[in-house]
């Protein structure tokens, strides 16, 4: 496994050997294949917030493996599985095994290799949850997807066409022809163009970036009009905003979900939804994926191959 014994900088992480772990009644043993990773880890492993408390801890929650050993009627030994165990606690993920409750997993999709699928649990969970479950969309409306592609946006912009929506995304201009290949109806390059100055009569912002681009989200809204943040939710003072204009405000945090696990595997397997994997590395490059992520700028997400 790969943990680490103090806050820093990517080369903190170190691999250990370490027993594996035993699964609790109606929980499974999973042989690790491959790792999503998120750029949450980097922010977690330099200390920037304190989740998992102080070191020594185990990043990761996107796994993609086989089950070794059940104790659940859920799944049997092979079946080939994919989720985000116990988020926002410990599922210790960056390992070789990892016990899960098989409650938080879904059986992986059978066109998607386990480097795709070990990328898409913690993006395609939030974007299901802030466009189905707390934003409702439906066929017809005009919705905005903030960062359309990275991990969450390309999933979003997907998931959002499939919903029936009008999809709007802001991304660099080297990213165009990519989120124009998801299905995205209008590209604004916000290297050149400022989304609030061009975008109108939106439905539903779903924002991953928080800050700037949150507040100015504003006004694009219609009266009525909806916005979902997965990074801004605690933040008082822009709800009050939105809520005072006479807009929807919605925080989620993404927590396990196997309905809607099983919804984005129903979407890949019917060739709607597709998972952009930029870079994989070997588990022991751990520290360079890492770097790779504080850089930006990503295509999708990094995998990590066990």
């Amino acid at each position: 496994m790969i943990t680490q014994h103090e806050f820093g900088g990517p080369e903190v992480l170190t691999v250990v050997a370490a027993p594996e772990p035993r699964p609790l009644p109606t929980e499974v043993l999973v042989r690790v294949e491959a790792i999503g990773l998120n750029p949450l880890e980097p922010r977690l492993r330099a200390g920037e917030f304190p989740l998992l408390g102080p070191p020594p801890f185990v990043l990761g929650w996107d796994i993609s493996g086989v089950v070794e050993e059940s104790l659940t009627w859920r799944f049997r030994p092979g079946d080939e599985v994919f989720g985000m165990p116990l988020f926002p606690r410990a599922a210790s993920a960056y390992a070789e095994f990892v016990a899960a409750p098989g409650l938080h997993l879904a059986r992986k999709p059978a066109s998607l290799s386990h480097v795709e699928a070990a990328a898409l649990p913690v993006a395609g969970l939030t974007a299901w949850q802030g466009l189905v479950d707390v934003g409702g969309v439906r066929e017809g409306d005009r919705v905005l997807v903030h960062g359309g592609g990275g991990g969450v946006g390309h999933v979003a912009i997907q998931l959002a066409k499939a919903l029936g929506a009008h999809v709007i995304t802001t991304a660099a201009g080297g990213k165009r022809e990519f989120v124009a290949g998801l299905g995205a109806d209008e590209v604004v390059d916000y290297t050149v163009a400022d989304f609030a100055e061009v975008v109108r009569d939106v439905d539903l912002v779903l924002d991953t970036l928080g800050g700037e681009v949150a507040s100015r989200s504003l006004e694009v809204l219609r009266t009525g009009g909806h916005f979902v943040t997965a990074v801004a939710e605690e933040d008082q003072a822009l709800i009050a905003k939105f809520e005072a204009a006479g807009r929807r405000f919605s925080g989620i945090a993404v927590e396990p979900d196997p309905v809607a696990l099983r919804g984005l595997a129903d979407l890949v397997e019917q060739g709607r939804l597709r998972v952009s994997v930029q870079e994989t590395f070997p588990f022991e490059r751990i520290a360079d994926a890492h770097r790779l992520i504080e850089r930006g700028h990503l295509r999708g997400k990094v995998v990590l191959t066990v």
